[in-house]
């Protein structure tokens, strides 16, 4: 059987920020601990940091076992055979990328205050054909922060630049937080982050993060104190026209926050075996789009034509595809080529697939 018609696992990994005890705790990892460099794993990623260090230029892209034994990039197995990998309508779109980023974020320590460019955006002022539309789903929550598990996203209504821009200058990031809605989550929330609208994961969260494939973030902080961390060449003019450029000064109410951003989810089918949920799809985005089976039984996965990327978030089971099968268990990370004849799942599971831009999951 050709290795590029059945599915392959990921290798784990964990990069930057300060955390990752949630991360090993949901991989089965003990002693699960926060490290200096934990916070992420980016899962099925073709894509590297924006600063990546000079000697790890694929800093951020995922390794596979592919199913003949070697260990490679994903971004290099596809290249081998893009066409088979990847499937003629997801090149038609994406070309040889995956078209999507998945991410675990596990914050020991609130994230800054940020927002990611609109694709506008990121072209105009970067020359890049991807924004960063994101989105969040809550897997779990600490229970040893000092507050319950929150997440600050979208500015309070009559919020204006020149507000914004106020706190901007001055550094002042506890007032420039005081202009966002703080909303608090449990597990099993989500959240669809647009281009521009102002967030941060806040101390004790743990979630799948679903985006554009990009690493552009526009921090709050102001060019004095973004210096040490800038690309030489970059003004100040150039970045704080960037930066503030970014933002998109148009909030509301607590409770039109919550129906501009929280996500409802959707039914897609249902049967003896369970259900199949839209997390973030085609009601709040194009560019990318994730569901949810809960089975318990055996289900088919429905084929799209497009590649996807798999995580096993609870429980455990088999993946089955004509002439093969895989065991699976919760924290297993799966990346799907276009074409698996006869995919389906089985045993007592949740599993959670991540679509690209133009897949219908």
């Amino acid at each position: 059987m050709s290795i590029y018609h059945q599915p392959w696992r990921l290798v784990q990994n964990q990069i930057r920020g300060r955390g990752g005890r949630e991360i090993d705790k949901f991989r089965g990892i003990d002693p699960p601990k926060d490290t200096p460099h934990g916070s992420e794993a980016w899962i099925g990623s073709t894509t590297h940091v924006e600063y990546p260090p000079e000697d790890r230029p694929y800093y951020g892209c995922s390794e596979v076992e592919l199913p003949d034994g070697r260990r490679t990039y994903l971004f290099q197995a596809i290249l081998e055979a893009p066409e088979e990998v990847l499937g003629e309508k997801h090149m038609a779109v994406n070309g040889t990328d995956i078209g999507v980023l998945v991410k675990y974020l596990d914050a020991q320590e609130q994230y800054g205050l940020q927002c990611h460019p609109t694709r506008e955006w990121a072209m105009e002022k970067w020359g890049q054909t991807h924004g960063k539309a994101e989105s969040w789903y809550v897997l779990g929550t600490r229970d040893d922060t000092e507050e319950p598990a929150y997440i600050l996203l979208g500015f309070k209504e009559g919020v204006t630049r020149e507000i914004f821009e106020k706190y901007y200058r001055a550094g002042d990031i506890a007032g420039l937080e005081s202009l966002c809605h703080r909303i608090p989550v449990e597990p099993g929330d989500s959240f669809f982050l647009g281009g521009g609208v102002p967030h941060a994961l806040g101390e004790g969260c743990f979630v799948i993060e679903v985006q554009e494939p990009q690493d552009l973030t526009l921090m709050w902080m102001n060019y004095e104190l973004a210096h040490g961390f800038l690309k030489e060449g970059v003004t100040e003019e150039e970045y704080d026209d960037r930066t503030l450029g970014a933002f998109i000064y148009d909030g509301c109410s607590y409770e039109e926050n919550l129906r501009r951003w929280k996500t409802p989810h959707d039914v897609m089918r249902s049967g003896p075996w369970g259900r199949e949920e839209m997390i973030v799809g085609p009601r709040h985005t194009t560019y990318f789009s994730f569901s949810e089976i809960t089975l318990d039984g055996e289900t088919e996965i429905t084929e799209t034509g497009f590649p996807r990327i798999g995580i096993v978030s609870e429980g455990s089971g088999k993946l089955l595809w004509d002439g093969g099968e895989m065991s699976v268990s919760r924290g297993d990370e799966i990346f799907f080529p276009a074409v698996v004849s006869g995919l389906s799942v089985s045993g007592q599971l949740h599993l959670v697939l991540c679509h690209p831009e133009g897949a219908q999951g």
